[in-house]
């Protein structure tokens, strides 16, 4: 059974209000066309200065969830919210990049916070989210309505033990939600999105960032949906909107009879 899916390509501001009316239009349509789950990038409700991240930051049981929940519940549709700032209750001086995923009746499956943190200082690019975001220290993973579901988020796309273990637990579909910058993203994003989906033979769905969001931070965009085989099912490399793609889990299940490497591994190898 094939089972819809979107994915939203957002160029989120520093503006909060702005870019939510822009998510729920983009719920809106996804619900038009009778889509079992929309999922939205890293941080599309801000994309703005680090300075600003406590003021924004919320509780899981706050307003912004709460929102998504009841849209949830409204257009009868998943709502994967890729990532937002969650508050630290243990560190009021950093938050967590949390991703939650919310079913159809409004009710929260499962949240994940950021494991690995993305440092880089080089001449091209200078980013340390370890300055205002603490790490997550959990793996996420939950059934839905369109299969058992792994999360993670941007730079932990770099770690594939993550991937590895979610698998394991019986992931079928691993959302990437991300921000990627325009430096990386134009040599890495589709190699490792490819790699984690055929070295795990999972989905892998990964709503983006695209373009500008200020004078010093660019995305790369390329939302892409690849499939156990590693063949790309949807990319859309610029703008806003919303992209549709499907899982079939019955197409997932041939490629791992007909190529069995998850049965194949050695348990208990230090490798």
């Amino acid at each position: 059974m094939r089972r819809k899916i979107a994915l939203v390509q957002m160029t989120s501001k520093d503006n909060v209000e702005e870019n939510l009316n822009t998510a729920l239009d983009f719920i809106n349509q996804a619900a038009q066309r009778n889509t079992l789950v929309v999922a939205f990038p890293e941080n599309f409700l801000f994309m703005g200065p680090e300075s600003k991240y406590l003021d924004v930051a919320q509780d899981i049981d706050g307003e912004f969830v709460r929102t998504f929940q009841e849209q949830a519940k409204k257009f009868k549709i998943a709502v994967l919210m890729g990532s937002f700032l969650e508050r630290n209750p243990l560190d009021h001086k950093k938050c967590f990049n949390t991703s939650v995923l919310i079913d159809k009746n409004g009710e929260i499956l499962a949240s994940y916070r950021k494991i690995h943190l993305f440092d880089v200082q080089l001449p091209s690019v200078q980013l340390l989210e370890s300055k205002t975001i603490s790490p997550g220290n959990q793996v996420a993973i939950c059934d839905s309505d369109f299969g058992r579901v792994g999360l993670s988020v941007c730079y932990d796309l770099r770690f594939p033990l993550l991937y590895q273990n979610l698998t394991r637990k019986g992931a079928q579909i691993i959302f990437v939600p991300s921000a990627f910058t325009m430096q990386t993203g134009k040599f890495h994003w589709i190699a490792l999105l490819k790699a984690r989906a055929i070295e795990n033979q999972v989905y892998i769905a990964a709503p983006a960032q695209y373009g500008a969001h200020n004078s010093k931070r660019t995305s790369f965009g390329s939302t892409v949906l690849i499939d156990p085989w590693g063949d790309i099912r949807l990319i859309a490399e610029e703008g806003e909107g919303v992209f549709f793609g499907e899982i079939d889990l019955e197409y997932l299940n041939k490629v791992r009879t007909n190529m069995p490497v998850l049965s194949h591994r050695v348990e208990g190898m230090d490798y």
